[in-house]
């Protein structure tokens, strides 16, 4: 029994050495193999990526930043997370990494595409001008930012042709509103909305109308003055549309214009035009 006791005892000794040097070793091992265990989780997450599984592919990237947060992979996980989430459309999620990665790595290298793809998480929520604005605004705020901070670069050419995108959206808001208060004979908001169109969109596809509903709006309440001169700057430059040949019809044989031959295929004037002939308004 005494000689049981010892063996048992000697058998514990050994047990415990061995526990505590596979402690020691694998402790060690886990030491070395922290790049390993980084590049292992990024890995993951391409795969989870490629798989169309963005939540895992997500929480692996988030893994091997936390890891080694001063490692060269954390910046480029936390950028490949805020992408996981935007292939699937999570762009509250991806907002809320691209928000932080801005914040927690302000001087990468890839800051440019960090702003560039926050600025296209808020533009592909934009459903029409009738919703909320903010995903709108934010957009345009987004855009503008990386046209004047990065312009050299392809995020600054696809802003600049995302912004002309969203100028059309306001304005059709602004035109939507404007005609509504027409409808309701309330001439005074109708003329601001038009105005707005007219001064701050001037290059949209909205501008040649908002020209017309003014030169109605005037002409209805009977200030035929000012009902001319919107009518002018629409024949100057859209002598061709619809909406000059509304607006001329609307003065009969009391305001005579000389046609000219123009395309009847549409061209976008510029502002350059629109603005060289405002002081008619003024």
């Amino acid at each position: 029994m005494f000689r049981l006791r010892i063996f048992i005892f000697f058998i514990f000794l050994v047990l415990c050495s061995s526990c505590s040097k596979e402690q020691i070793e694998k402790s060690t091992i886990k030491e070395k193999s922290l790049d390993l265990q980084v590049i292992e989780a990024y890995k993951g997450g391409i795969e989870a990526l490629e798989g169309g599984d963005v939540l895992y592919a997500a929480k692996k990237f988030n893994e091997a930043e936390m890891l080694f947060p001063q490692g060269k992979w954390a910046s480029k996980s936390a950028l490949m997370a805020a992408y996981s989430y935007y292939t699937q459309d999570y762009y509250g999620d991806a907002i809320a990494e691209l928000e932080r990665f801005i914040k927690v790595y302000p001087l990468h290298k890839n800051l440019d595409y960090a702003y560039y793809l926050l600025a296209i998480c808020y533009y592909e929520q934009i459903v029409d001008e009738k919703k909320d604005l903010q995903s709108i605004i934010k957009a345009k705020k987004n855009f503008q930012f990386i046209i004047k901070n990065y312009p050299n670069t392809q995020y600054a050419l696809d802003s600049e042709f995302k912004i002309d995108l969203i100028n059309d959206i306001l304005a059709a808001k602004e035109m939507y509103i404007g005609r509504y208060y027409f409808d309701k004979k309330k001439w005074i908001p109708a003329i601001n909305r038009f105005r707005t169109v007219v001064d701050d969109y001037d290059t949209t596809i909205y501008a040649e109308e908002a020209l017309h509903r003014l030169v109605e709006v005037y002409y209805t309440i009977g200030l035929i003055d000012e009902s001319e001169k919107y009518a002018k700057l629409l024949g100057y430059n859209y002598q061709s549309s619809k909406w000059y040949e509304n607006s001329y019809s609307l003065f009969n044989k009391n305001y005579k214009v000389r046609k000219k031959k123009r395309s009847k295929t549409y061209k976008k004037k510029s502002s350059k035009i629109i603005k060289k002939f405002k002081s008619l308004i003024d």
